[in-house]
């Protein structure tokens, strides 16, 4: 296990992550992936896409990430997009209340759900001072601090527009276009890899709470009524949660079980949410995380985002401490409602019956010769209010006289001049709004839980050495290749034209003839390439066709093998179609000193 600073010294070193502008003192909460940590970025995205774009059948879209403030006063993010800030009165920094809670008192895991009121109890009662000046901050206020930040569409003031703080709302808003791509049949996904923005309070900890990072989203669109997920995909999936219910206990503890038992039980609730646990218990596993830290842990009632009628973190252990990496929210119908009701657009989908049926529906037909030129302006919003009335409360039109808000003023209607009437009607289906379960991933998070995992240290001919046990499809390198020495024109030779054939042959190749054969190993070693390909003398001597050595990273084993059969196996070796170990009984083991410091 990678102590945090050893981890954030790799990162930097070796090029995966490192703060951004350095050259003008830096900017806390945005990093660099450099090019080891783009590459592997970049892999998490492609896995990711792999499983759950590609083999789930769902579409991907890339939508703006500065979108109108309109958007966002729909979705809820203006009012109840906040976290808990204090201000220190004598050095003027900010911090999250609810950390500094958190990091102080041993038995508080979750101290935004306790509200500001208690977190200011809290402050006061641990007698809690400034991280920055050691000043106390008993007596400051905790106030509640909005994450997006904000920015001007168009010249001069603009329009107000604001940068998203989640992917998500890119899909909803371009639903109406969107369901007829799908045909307006249910359900369907659509996933979206890209940036988000939140304006933290206090970023920490490198790239796990930083203020620009990449989300993987899926949102799943399903009639509540109908759509069951596939769960027979994963019901014997093995998973280790962490229940509210367990968490409110004074013994409580995990529950290992598996997803078909976890919703037999009840344990969750949600059979689509218990579905997208399972396709990403079994995607972690897949990528490298260190299965043994980690867990699925649900949302105390408290910590629930407004939207979300239920949701399970994934989390993983890093340095001792439990992080967030993927959010499981059943968002209902809050999503679409809200931006139907606030867009005039329609948010539904048409549901269309096996066969029409014959209902009763009030309707009314308002004279409007009479409401004109006793409301004006206001007539047809008086008409509609009339019809909403007349399918919501038809008993209300029993009477001489009816009245109707409209905009917060009240208008009253003579009940005959609202024409108001059962009637029978044919339908052939209803307008629908879908429900929403969203399973959304942090990259960054993920990233970081594999460096951390994936972090080794052991002893190889003598010397002690560091190195990323990463599986090989996230590697940022799938090979390198060396010449052993480069005073030889023949072997250089070969050596360059084995990164050449291996590079055409679709492979990621680092190819490296700086320093010893030790070190070149030893730089591998720490960025996690599975193989290295040593090119030597002895290789190009033999009776046979030239032979490279091959070394496998975790191991430090080696096998000489031909040279034109690098290709293939190294191909078969990274997909999971062959074992290293099972090279040796098509090669002979060779003994050399190519791995000597």
């Amino acid at each position: 296990m990678a102590e945090q600073h050893d981890l954030m010294e790799l990162a930097k070193r070796r090029g995966f992550f490192f703060g951004s502008n350095g050259a003008y003192g830096g900017t806390a909460g945005f990093y660099t992936f450099g090019p080891e940590g783009a590459s592997l970025k970049h892999n998490v995205e492609s896995a990711w896409r792999d499983r759950f774009t590609v083999r789930l059948g769902n579409d991907e879209i890339e939508a703006p990430t500065i979108m109108p403030e309109a958007v966002f006063e729909a979705s809820g993010h203006l009012d109840g997009f906040d976290d808990m800030l204090v201000e220190c009165a004598e050095c003027g920094e900010s911090h999250r209340a609810d950390h500094l809670i958190e990091d102080a008192v041993e038995d508080i895991e979750d101290a935004e759900a306790l509200g500001v009121d208690r977190v200011e109890e809290l402050i006061r009662e641990h007698d809690l001072a400034c991280p920055t000046c050691g000043a106390a901050l008993a007596g400051e206020p905790v106030e509640d601090f909005n994450l997006m930040f904000e920015t001007s569409i168009g010249p001069g003031s603009g329009q107000t527009g604001y940068m998203r703080p989640e992917t998500a709302q890119g899909i909803f808003v371009e639903f109406p276009r969107l369901k007829e791509y799908a045909r307006g049949q249910l359900p369907f996904g659509v996933t979206q890899i890209g940036p988000a923005y939140r304006n933290e309070i206090s970023p920490r900890r490198g790239i796990i709470r930083v203020r620009e990072f990449t989300q993987a989203e899926l949102e799943q669109f399903i009639d509540p009524e109908e759509d069951e997920p596939p769960l027979g995909e994963v019901d014997d999936v093995g998973v280790r949660l962490y229940p509210a219910s367990e968490q409110h206990a004074d013994d409580g503890g995990y529950v290992d079980t598996t997803i078909g038992e976890a919703v037999a039980e009840g344990i969750i609730g949600s059979p689509w949410v218990a579905y997208y646990l399972g396709v990403a218990q079994e995607w972690y596993e897949r990528v490298g995380v260190d299965m043994d830290r980690f867990r699925f842990r649900q949302h105390l009632g408290g910590e629930r985002a407004h939207y979300a009628a239920d949701c399970w973190d994934a989390e993983s252990e890093i340095d001792g401490n439990w992080i967030e990496i993927a959010g499981f929210a059943y968002r209902g119908d809050y999503d679409l409602s809200k931006h139907g009701e606030y867009s005039g657009d329609r948010f539904t989908i048409f549901k269309r019956y096996d066969e029409p049926v014959t209902v009763e529906k009030a309707v009314v037909d308002p004279d409007m010769s009479a409401l004109g030129p006793e409301f004006g302006g206001a007539a047809a919003d008086v008409a509609e209010a009339l019809q909403d009335l007349a399918e919501d409360d038809p008993d209300a039109f029993d009477s001489d006289e009816v009245t109707v808000d409209v905009d917060g003023e009240s208008y009253t209607v003579d009940t005959e001049v609202a024409n108001f009437s059962i009637e029978e009607q044919t339908e052939s289906g209803e307008h629908i709004t879908p429900h929403v379960v969203e399973p959304s991933f942090g990259v960054g998070r993920t990233v970081y839980t594999l460096l951390e995992h994936a972090y080794r240290e052991d002893e190889v001919d003598g010397e002690e050495r560091s190195y990323l046990s990463l599986a090989p499809e996230m590697a940022p390198t799938d090979v390198a290749v060396f010449p052993l020495v480069t005073n030889d024109d023949e072997l250089v030779g070969v050596a360059e034209d084995v990164a050449g054939s291996l590079r055409k042959a679709g492979l990621s190749v680092s190819y490296d003839d700086s320093g010893s054969i030790g070190r070149r190993y030893r730089r591998q070693d720490e960025v996690g390439t599975p193989f290295c390909v040593t090119v030597d003398k002895d290789g190009l001597e033999g009776d046979g066709g030239p032979t490279v050595t091959l070394r496998e990273r975790d191991s430090a084993a080696q096998i000489r093998l031909p040279v034109d059969d690098v290709a293939a196996e190294l191909a078969a070796l990274l997909a999971g179609d062959r074992e290293f170990e099972g090279l040796s009984q098509r090669y002979d083991d060779v003994d050399t000193d190519v791995t000597t410091a």
